[in-house]
């Protein structure tokens, strides 16, 4: 059994890294017998894009869940603007996730609803605003995130799949989170899209101080936007840096991934 098994009792602690947002400590995660994360620790500080690579099988959607508090960890705590998520009375977590902003893989858009009312639905769910404000609301986030106005009243089925992933995004700052979780959000995009993509984060990451959490397999996206890269192997992060330090890292799966001619035009891009 793992010296983390629920049955052992982990001391609580207060947040002592005042620069860091989010703090995984100690996390263990497991299906079954299967064992996804083991002493897993993971700070990301407020302000930054931090960027969440791995190998396919590590567990980076798992981790994100288990920040977003949709997993419980079966050991270890994760803590969000100092506090333990996990001893947070309901009222607090509510508080919380109302903080926190989510674009999923494929946008995940209800299908009968059209953009604005899917940008909506946490408004609904979370506030008492009234209606008419709320489609305000909608319509200027629609705007944020570089749609057209008439895109508010299309069903996702009229969108392309980069104006999927830009609704979806709107829908995640709906209630203007300060913290933003991107689950492959460039996936599916050709190279002009996934780069018009990258610029939006850059401008919504400094026009509302957000902090980016975001999982992904572009290389381009890594070089171009993110201060900071962690990378998931051996079911913990390895190394969670700046990606000079992250190049230099002696792993066999990092210098697989950033070693290679993909890696290399990514990198010379970034510098020009």
């Amino acid at each position: 059994m793992s010296e983390h098994s629920p049955l052992k009792a982990l001391p609580r602690r207060e947040n002592t890294d005042f620069d860091a947002i989010i703090e995984a400590r100690d996390i263990l995660t497991q299906f079954g017998p299967n064992i996804i994360h083991e002493d897993l620790n993971l700070s990301v500080k407020k302000g930054e894009i931090i960027g969440l690579v791995g190998g396919s099988g590590t567990g980076k959607s798992v981790l994100l869940n288990t920040i977003l508090g949709l997993k419980q960890p079966e050991g270890g705590a994760v803590y969000i603007h100092g506090k333990d998520r996990s001893q947070m009375k309901a009222d607090d977590r509510d508080s919380l996730n109302n903080q926190l902003g989510v674009l999923f893989q494929g946008g995940a858009l209800f299908s009968s609803l059209n953009v604005r009312e899917n940008i909506m639905v946490p408004m609904r769910e979370h506030t008492d605003l009234p209606l008419p404000l709320m489609r305000e609301l909608a319509d200027m986030k629609v705007n944020m995130v570089g749609l057209p106005p008439n895109a508010a009243t299309l069903k996702p089925s009229d969108l392309s799949g980069g104006m999927r992933k830009r609704a979806g995004l709107a829908r995640s700052l709906a209630l203007d989170p300060d913290i933003l979780f991107l689950d492959e959000p460039t996936a599916g995009l050709d190279p002009v899209g996934a780069s018009a993509f990258d610029e939006l984060i850059l401008n919504l990451h400094a026009a509302m101080g957000l902090t980016v959490i975001m999982i992904t397999h572009d290389l381009d996206s890594l070089f171009r936007i993110c201060d900071r890269v962690a990378v998931l192997v051996d079911k913990k992060i390895g190394i969670n840096d700046s990606l000079d330090k992250v190049l230099a890292y002696d792993h066999p799966w990092v210098k697989e991934y950033f070693g290679g001619p993909r890696s290399r035009a990514a990198l010379n891009a970034g510098e020009q």
